[in-house]
């Protein structure tokens, strides 16, 4: 018992740990909030930008992704564009004859293919770049919709020569979609509009969010360029960059609009990706973060950033451990769970995104319970793609699958993007009884029935929505089997 009590402590106080973590970046936030920094004057003359769109099957997405890139307004003789196609579907064809129509139309682009998807992501920006010498990088993935001013409210960040990477806001083109793209929405805003301004503006270590950003080249080149040994590739080439004296720029008035998952299994690869790739680069860089001349208030913030998905496995190991602490009458019972008070942390920082973001703040924060709830079922998805990244296990980079939806009558069953029902769905669902069935155990005390409660809520959303969708899809392949009035609405 001594060690079951042992280790429930340390999981408690860890989880304290990035729970407060999430409270010194609100309050630093809200300290800095009206210190923004102003926008540099447009260059003398202004730099070549070549701009990179890595694609992997995005038949839905391509077209409407040219398009926005297309009409950027930048000196046309100084603008080049990438279309870095690694697709092995019919996208390869649409791209060929987008192109096609965009070079007969003046622009400079450049439709680039590969052999092999060596390094996935990584590889293909890296590949791009052996056939530019622009002196800016911009970045987009497929399902973002950069604004036409982009450059011009960007570019200018680079006239401080110490500029390595300007990173924008993520917007939402799907948002009203669902309760789950509602959701997204607002975890995504608590890390744009508060993590990332807290650390910006703090003088800390932030990350490119592999997306809507421009590099300069020499930063890439300088901090040992795009590498593929992650899954997040983004995440390590920045601190790699930062590590070398390479500031990064956060503009958040500068939003580029994104499509939200709309699929519960889309959504967990997603995350799945994340989480495995912050480990691994979280391992590969903590060396050369402690070893570094940063001072400790970076380094610790950088190791709490970096480690930020630990805090999955340590919500799971929670509620397996809540049974035999249930018969303990030891102080750790008595103690721990109060220091769960720093689990508020996440939620004040998106209360605050939200408040801070104007809108309809007020209906988005009466789902807030449901974000809790989103992100607690996330768990036994996002510890075994952290145990895969502790283990050493090397993993495909898995892409999210986009289906071009703007309205909420729009159709992303009928894709053949559409990701089956994963088998996690049981094991999430027995979680969500267990923790239930626990809540009524004689020995249980008060305190913990409201975090059992949420392991219940959380796993049963996840769990129930996956057999929901699961449904919906089987559904709709009965519908056009039948070849439905229905489903030719639908289509």
């Amino acid at each position: 018992m001594p060690v079951i009590e042992l280790l429930y402590a340390i999981c408690v106080t860890l989880l304290g740990a990035y729970g407060l973590n999430s409270l010194l970046l609100t309050w630093m936030y809200l300290r800095r909030r009206d210190r923004v920094p102003p926008l540099p004057p447009p260059p003398a003359e202004w730099p070549h930008v070549t701009v990179q769109l890595p694609i992997y099957n995005e038949m839905h997405m391509v077209e409407r992704l040219l398009s926005a890139v297309a009409a950027l307004e930048y000196p046309r003789d100084k603008l080049h564009i990438q279309v870095l196609d690694d697709s092995t579907d019919a996208t390869r064809q649409v791209v060929a004859n987008v192109v096609g129509h965009l070079e007969q139309q003046g622009l400079d682009i450049a439709h680039v293919t590969r052999v092999q998807r060596t390094g996935f992501k990584a590889g293909a920006l890296s590949f791009g770049l052996t056939q530019t010498d622009s002196e800016l990088i911009a970045i987009f993935d497929a399902d973002f919709l950069p604004p036409s001013d982009f450059l011009q409210r960007t570019v200018p960040y680079f006239s401080d020569a110490r500029v390595g990477c300007v990173q924008a806001r993520w917007g939402h083109v799907n948002r009203e979609y669902s309760i789950l793209t509602e959701l997204q929405a607002l975890g995504i805003d608590g890390h744009f509009v508060v993590e990332q301004c807290a650390r910006n503006r703090g003088g800390y270590f932030i990350n490119f969010n592999g997306t809507a950003g421009i590099w300069r080249r020499a930063c890439i080149d300088d901090a040992g360029g795009w590498q593929g040994d992650t899954l997040t590739e983004d995440l390590d080439l920045s601190y790699r960059a930062q590590l070398r004296g390479w500031r990064m720029v956060y503009v958040p008035w500068v939003i580029v609009p994104a499509e939200l998952p709309a699929q519960i299994s889309a959504l967990k690869r997603q995350q799945a990706r994340w989480a495995q790739g912050s480990i691994q680069t979280a391992i590969k860089l903590f060396g050369p973060l402690l070893s570094s001349n940063q001072p400790w208030r970076i380094k610790t913030e950088g190791v709490l950033h970096l480690t930020g998905y630990l805090v999955h496995p340590l919500m799971l190991a929670v509620i397996l451990l809540t049974f035999p602490m249930s018969f303990s009458r030891s102080w750790v019972v008595m103690g721990a769970p109060w220091l769960m008070i720093a689990a508020l942390g996440p939620p004040l920082m998106y209360t605050v995104a939200q408040v801070s973001d104007g809108g309809n703040w007020g209906y988005r924060l009466r789902l807030l319970p449901m974000l809790v709830m989103l992100g607690t079922g996330m768990c036994l998805n996002n510890t075994i793609a952290v145990m895969r990244a502790l283990l050493g296990v090397r993993t495909s980079f898995q892409r999210t699958p986009k289906f071009d939806l703007r309205h909420a009558s729009d159709n992303w069953m009928s894709s053949i993007y559409a990701l089956r029902r994963d088998a996690l769905v049981w094991g999430e669902l027995l979680l969500a009884l267990l923790a239930m069935g626990a809540i009524f155990l004689p020995s249980i005390r008060w305190t913990f029935i409201p975090w059992l409660l949420l392991y219940a809520g959380g796993f049963g959303y996840i769990g129930g929505l996956s057999l929901y969708q699961t449904y919906q899809l089987q559904r709709w392949a009965t519908l056009v089997s039948h070849g439905t009035a229905e489903a030719r609405v639908a289509r």
